[in-house]
């Protein structure tokens, strides 16, 4: 009791607040997402993610040497599709030599230690900016399914060390888990997005892969019939577990600040590793209050990352990765 125990005791100096930190974050705990185009020699800042880039394959190369000299050793892939390869079916999505495949390649070839884990969702594939197939004014759950798991398996025959679905479509974590078996990739891993809310802090992503829904008639203005509505809990929970049971190696939850709660829950529930995403309107919400001078970028950086693994992350994928790895190794 006080004033026998002090607590401050344990804060006076930075020696003594390091040695008994509850939470600690290293470079092994980043899965980095990357924004892939097609051409040459492009590295394309997105203007709503300041300092963020898409990189075409050339270099992409030396992005990746990059992250490795850091100690990223994980990757997220994404690609923007052009628009005259979009169609309702994703087909595109089903190319062995399409853009992602040989991102992964690409990848795989100038360090092939990287882990890499790639996007399986139809919504950068889409004319309609949706994860799935749009039939008479709704999103089809079974066909869209299908095209996904086929998709994840051209992922896993390019080199894919995990495939990661985004689309929230019911049932699609047991379909891909299957074909991959069935095709011979027992080793591949599935990382799903287990509880993936509708969330309106995904615009500067969409504006990096031009994938919003598209403002047309019949056509659903958004995404709320397969992603989870904010105001549920114990659905996130119910999710999650359906996937574990489906094959899923890892579960996600996405965005991430606004959902520390079930972040939490998750993990409370869960035997299987627990990711989060930092997505990008909590990116481009920091980036903008630092550019007006409203916050210090560095230090509220830090602290959120610190957030989601106080929480119970045991990966954060992040915008921030190389920033944060950055101030951690000096």
């Amino acid at each position: 009791m006080y004033p026998l125990r002090r607590n401050r005791r344990l804060r006076t100096n930075e020696a003594i607040r390091s040695l008994v930190r509850e939470t600690v974050i290293t470079p092994n705990d980043f899965l980095v997402p990357l924004f892939v185009v097609e051409g040459k020699g492009i590295k394309d800042e997105i203007a709503s993610m300041p300092n963020y880039f898409r990189y075409s394959l050339d270099l992409l190369e030396g992005e990746i040497k990059e992250l490795w000299s850091l100690g990223l050793k994980s990757v997220l892939l994404f690609v923007k599709v052009p628009d005259h390869l979009k169609d309702n079916k994703g087909t595109e999505a089903l190319n062995p030599n399409g853009l992602m495949q040989r991102a992964i390649k690409t990848i795989k070839n100038v360090c092939p230690d990287m882990l890499v884990m790639t996007d399986v969702a139809l919504d950068p594939y889409s004319s309609f900016g949706h994860d799935g197939i749009v039939q008479n004014g709704m999103i089809v759950n079974d066909e869209s399914t299908a095209v996904l798991s086929q998709m994840a398996l051209t992922h896993a025959q390019a080199g894919a060390d995990f495939v990661a679905p985004s689309d929230m479509n019911d049932g699609r974590t047991l379909q891909i888990r299957q074909l991959l078996e069935n095709e011979g990739f027992k080793n591949t891993g599935i990382m799903s997005y287990s509880a993936k809310y509708a969330s309106a802090f995904y615009g500067p992503f969409r504006d990096a892969l031009d994938s919003a829904p598209v403002d047309l008639v019949d056509v659903p203005k958004d995404k709320k019939t397969y992603q989870m509505d904010c105001g549920n809990r114990i659905e996130a929970i119910r999710e999650t577990l359906m996937d574990i049971d489906e094959g899923s190696d890892i579960v996600m939850v996405k965005p991430g600040l606004s959902y520390l709660d079930i972040l939490r829950d998750i993990k409370n529930e869960v035997d299987v590793p627990v990711a989060v995403y930092q997505v990008s309107g909590e990116y481009a919400m920091i980036k903008a209050a630092a550019e007006k001078g409203w916050l210090n970028h560095d230090q509220v950086m830090m602290e959120t990352t610190m957030a989601f693994k106080r929480a119970g992350a045991d990966i954060i994928a992040s915008y921030f990765a190389k920033d944060v790895v950055k101030i951690l190794n000096g």
